[in-house]
């Protein structure tokens, strides 16, 4: 099957079946299932953000914690896969900088980073051959990191991930553009971002693969993206219920479980609208009710802790461990397809066989 796909080359990495495993924090995806997805011929993402959390240590020592906790991870895939392992690090941390020059130190083959315009990454990683693949929503977004990074570092990115409104978690978006029609524009983002990288290509020389992610579910959908061009695709939501992934089982049952009217649109204390499954705790927040918080760092550049309703990391925190009224689950548009949990292998080889079959008609 591998030798049926074009693989997706971002410089010298090459992903011999060009699906990304995407970033989901906080602890859903970790070492176990990025080098699973990696041992199977795509490429793994570890998610950077809150990793140190459950370690007491945390509230006298944030950076160094959360610091640790990533070179452990990376670590960790590194030493179960030879294959391509990423991270996937949120502009918005406050400990950004750090994480991003562990995940280089480290040797990650790429950082992918979104929740914000990663104006500054370039500067982090000088001198080193990690590759940097920013999120962008939009044509625009993708035109202000080409110009910026071209301008100030004399560089551009390696690749770029179009992120579609029918994502799970934290979204570029405006609420009003998640409803349809709108939610339904990963198609006519994906062309406008592409048409953009090739005027830079044709006129710089280089070679900048689009990535499509956002409710892209099955090899239908993956090979629906390749004929629009892309190069590879980011998927997340299909991977959490795996037997690899570590969060707990009644977070994979709740996917599971999942009806298309379970899934709403929260706020999120990172300044972001964000898609996830409803839960007593979420419920509780949309009736205005407020949970006390006690934070002793500020992991999020856009957080208040004496402002916000309640503390987001740790919602997310509990969602891995399996405290799900005390929980925020994100998860994407179509959590309601999925109906059974499944080892890594078998996910990937039957989306690689249904976009075989579906490219050679």
């Amino acid at each position: 099957m591998v030798n049926k796909f074009k693989p997706l080359i971002i410089k010298d990495v090459e992903i011999k079946i060009p699906i990304i495993q995407g970033g989901m924090g906080v602890k859903v995806s970790t070492a176990s299932l990025a080098a699973a997805v990696a041992n199977c011929g795509g490429a793994g993402t570890i998610a950077s953000v809150g990793l140190g959390y459950g370690n007491p240590e945390i509230e006298t020592d944030y950076l160094k914690v959360s610091r640790e906790a990533l070179r452990d991870e990376i670590r960790k895939a590194k030493a179960l896969t030879s294959g391509v392992v990423g991270v996937n690090i949120m502009v918005a941390l406050t400990n950004y900088e750090d994480l991003v020059r562990i995940s280089a130190e480290e040797g990650a083959d790429f950082i992918v980073s979104g929740a914000g315009l990663p104006m500054k990454l370039p500067g982090f990683v000088k001198g080193t051959s990690i590759k940097l693949i920013p999120i962008v929503s939009s044509a625009k977004a993708a035109g202000i990191i080409l110009k910026t990074w071209n301008r100030r570092y004399e560089r551009f990115p390696d690749a770029f991930v179009v992120e579609g409104p029918l994502a799970g978690g934290h979204l570029g978006f405006k609420p009003e553009d998640l409803k349809p029609p709108k939610a339904n524009s990963l198609e006519g983002l994906v062309v406008d971002v592409i048409k953009l990288v090739k005027e830079y290509e044709e006129k710089f020389k280089i070679t900048i693969p689009v990535i499509a992610a956002g409710g892209i579910f099955d090899g239908a959908d993956v090979a629906r993206f390749f004929k629009l061009g892309v190069q590879g695709v980011q998927m997340a939501t299909r991977f959490v219920a795996t037997k690899e992934c570590s969060v707990a089982d009644k977070f994979k049952e709740l996917y599971i479980k999942a009806k298309d009217e379970d899934l709403v649109i929260i706020d999120s204390p990172v300044g972001l609208p964000g898609r996830a499954i409803k839960t007593a705790f979420i419920e509780k927040m949309m009736r205005g009710e407020k949970t006390p918080i006690r934070c002793l760092y500020k992991c999020l550049i856009t957080c208040d802790p004496t402002k916000v309703p309640y503390c987001i990391a740790k919602a997310l925190c509990n969602a891995s461990t399996g405290d799900l009224d005390n929980a925020v689950v994100f998860s994407g548009k179509n959590v309601s397809r999925i109906d059974r949990i499944v080892s890594v292998k078998e996910l990937m080889d039957s989306i690689a066989s249904e976009a075989v079959k579906e490219l050679e008609k």
